[in-house]
């Protein structure tokens, strides 16, 4: 579906505190910008900002950075931020240069409903493609850990048969989020559509420890 654009949205980025205009320079030091030695987690692909906000607003010991690749969706994310969150930052950034961005700091990589890119020829571009788990290994601290949501079945499939290949531990995996009546999970905007409509959400946590 096509994101429609969104007035003012540069405006509205540009004047948010939440928004890091060049995020290249914390690399290795993001937690010099938050002004502590919290966890950091990223979410890849935020959207309009639901979970990462509410992430952030429930665990304020966490640090929570928001990746958003189109101007229009981050500037909804931002409109919907209404209350001081000092944990909460917002980048607008694609995802393949995200090793530009940070260098063995971040604790947890959030990837909800990504882009299913269903095409084989497209097989690279998916956020859990062998490419992206490397930059993950790269960027992540003391081991690498995924937590990934999504309703596309042949995306949950490919994303499984990829950890294993790289050796990762499934701490947990459902084939129906909902049904786990899980009180501590976060919702997404996606995810409160497809409830609605019965669709299974799949979910998958994984670790690695790196070498």
């Amino acid at each position: 579906m096509r994101q429609r654009n969104v007035k003012n949205k540069e405006e509205i980025i540009n004047n948010s505190k939440y928004f890091i205009e060049k995020p290249e320079l914390y690399k290795g030091k993001w937690h010099s910008l938050f002004k502590n030695s919290h966890p950091i987690k990223i979410e890849i692909g935020t959207g309009k900002g639901n979970f990462i906000i509410e992430n952030a607003k429930r665990y304020p010991n966490i640090n929570f950075i928001g990746i958003e690749k189109s101007d229009s969706i981050l500037a909804l994310a931002l409109k919907k931020i209404e209350t001081d969150i000092p944990n909460l930052r917002m980048l607008l950034l694609d995802a393949k240069d995200i090793q530009d961005i940070f260098s063995e700091e971040i604790e947890t990589i959030y990837l909800n409903f990504s882009d299913p890119w269903p095409k084989k020829r497209h097989t690279k571009r998916r956020l859990t493609s062998p490419n992206f788990l490397e930059k993950y290994e790269n960027i992540s601290k003391d081991k690498v850990k995924i937590i990934m949501k999504t309703d596309n079945q042949d995306l949950f499939i490919y994303t499984l048969l990829t950890l294993n290949n790289f050796n990762y531990h499934f701490e947990r995996l459902t084939f129906d989020l909902e049904k786990l009546n899980d009180t501590g999970n976060i919702k997404t905007e996606y995810e409160e559509k497809f409830n609605k409509i019965n669709s299974p959400i799949y979910l998958v946590e994984a670790t690695k420890s790196k070498k």
